[in-house]
């Protein structure tokens, strides 16, 4: 039933999909034939109109020459009937145009026949009768045999008969009917061929969607972060996959570092919780035992209970680290390392002063800032048992420069600093027994205890809190042996931090 659900799933967003790719060969198309149309339409009106105009100002051309010649000259029928070799008037009348020429005699009968014969009306009978010469009469649109002509009737003058003149014009517009068949194809043409465009390129466009929608529902269906999402080009399809692919990468990391810290979290709490069932067991025979005994179970379970509140404690702060909403502010580095100072002293009764040079206010959130000097001071109080000396906070503003301070794994040097642009540097120094070289590449690792330090209280969080607070900030944290015995472990802070 699942499976069936997830195909439904497919096929609509296919469906959607080749819906889309469907509009967009449509409109493609639309678009293409309302140009073809246009243009073709326009393109036919104006050859027509201009065929049509040129072949009536022709056939006017040769009425008015008629005219003109009739009007001059007393011409008889005989003079129009047969053609001249010298070139006469009917000769004249027949070379611009190819017109039919048909003569009337006196009494409208035909004296020389057209070819094709033109029809003779009353009109033209009275305009062969008729007495003044040039007298005129036109007949369009007159059906002759298989085509339609144009006739034209001019009087001799004086009774004397008439000329009748024809043009056809039905095979201009079998031309043109042609031309408009042709234009009509041609549009056809052109938006099928604009169609099988629009859809090849909706198809190239709408492939990329179809492989990321594929991708997302595949994440949605197996829970998988780790797909691969297809990426090609540089368009806005392109950046879109980009950005799923980035954002898939970041929830792959995220989940990736829940499920360690939860990993890591159960290991570390099963120590303890392990050793509180033993001792509460042991509780029932509290009685049995000797006084000391008792002792120093009530001790052993106070002590396994500060353990594991702390180590609770800091889970909750490392995971309140990794979405800390706490909002940006001007902050001076050295009021907070005063109040960490002031805590300290009073909660261990250590020695702890505070030695600051330079500018040290950046823009950073101070409740994660003071959390991670506290771990470093609370840290460097552990391991420095001895007390004889004091812990040194040590606060340096830096400016726009390369940083100071070491990136964690250097040596017993100096350095030259860690986080390039780094604007303050925070330092905790302590004279403790030191960090092992083989411990300075793993010390902000999440729950690592150097083998020297498992026998002391602590859950191995405090300085990946350190770590989490100082990549949030633009810095980086850092680890070294100190000269002359005893550990320097800070971290460095941009001039702002992340938003």
């Amino acid at each position: 039933m699942r499976s069936g659900g997830a195909r439904l799933r497919r096929w609509v967003a296919r469906a959607r999909l080749s819906s889309l790719r469907t509009t967009f060969t449509v409109s493609f198309a639309a678009v293409a034939a309302a140009v073809t149309v246009l243009v073709g339409f326009l393109s036919y009106d104006a050859a027509a109109r201009l065929v049509r105009v040129d072949q009536q100002t022709v056939f006017e051309g040769v009425v008015q020459d008629l005219l003109d010649e009739v009007r001059h000259s007393a011409l008889t029928p005989a003079d129009f009937a047969t053609a001249d070799a010298d070139g006469g008037p009917r000769d004249e009348l027949i070379r611009p145009s190819g017109t039919v020429v048909q003569v009337l005699g006196p009494d409208a009968a035909v004296v020389d026949r057209g070819h094709p014969p033109l029809p003779v009306g009353a009109d033209d009978k009275r305009i062969a009768a008729a007495r003044p010469a040039g007298q005129l009469v036109e007949h369009r649109d007159v059906d002759v045999g298989d085509g339609m002509y144009r006739v034209a009737t001019v009087s001799l003058g004086d009774g004397r008969g008439a000329v009748q003149i024809a043009q056809e014009f039905s095979d201009t517009e079998d031309l043109l009917r042609e031309l408009q068949q042709r234009t009509v194809l041609l549009v056809g043409a052109v938006v099928i061929a604009a169609g099988l465009f629009g859809w090849w390129l909706a198809r190239r466009i709408t492939s990329r969607l179809v492989r990321l929608a594929g991708a997302a529902e595949d994440v949605a269906r197996t829970g998988r972060l780790g797909i691969q999402v297809p990426v090609a080009g540089y368009d806005e399809v392109a950046r879109l996959g980009r950005s799923f692919d980035r954002m898939l990468g970041r929830l792959a990391q995220s989940e990736e570092d829940q499920r360690r810290l939860v990993q890591d979290a159960g290991h570390e709490l099963r120590t303890p919780l392990t050793s509180l069932r033993t001792n509460i067991s042991m509780l029932r025979r509290i009685d049995e035992l000797p006084p000391a005994a008792r002792g120093e179970l009530v001790a052993d379970l106070a002590q396994e209970s500060r353990e594991l509140t702390d180590l609770v404690n800091e889970l909750v702060d490392l995971a309140a680290g990794q979405s800390d909403r706490e909002p940006l502010q001007r902050v001076a580095l050295a009021d907070i390392a005063e109040d960490v100072a002031v805590a300290a002293r009073r909660r261990t009764g250590r020695a702890v002063t505070v030695r600051v040079s330079g500018d040290t206010v950046v823009d950073g959130r101070p409740g994660a800032l003071q959390r991670a000097l506290s771990n470093l001071v609370d840290n460097a109080a552990k391991f420095d048992r001895g007390g004889s000396e004091p812990i040194d906070i040590v606060v340096t503003g830096t400016g726009t420069g390369t940083g100071a301070g070491m990136p964690v794994g250097t040596g017993t040097g100096t350095g030259a600093g860690a986080g390039t642009g780094a604007a303050v540097r925070v330092e905790v120094l302590d004279r403790g027994p030191g960090i092992a070289e083989e411990d300075l590449e793993r010390v902000f690792d999440r729950f690592y205890r150097a083998p020297d330090a498992r026998s002391l209280p602590g859950s191995g969080l405090g300085l990946s809190i350190v770590r989490e607070v100082a990549a949030a900030h633009g810095g980086d944290p850092f680890a070294r042996r100190r000269e002359g015995g005893g550990s320097a472990i800070g971290f460095t802070v941009s001039g702002g931090g992340e938003g």
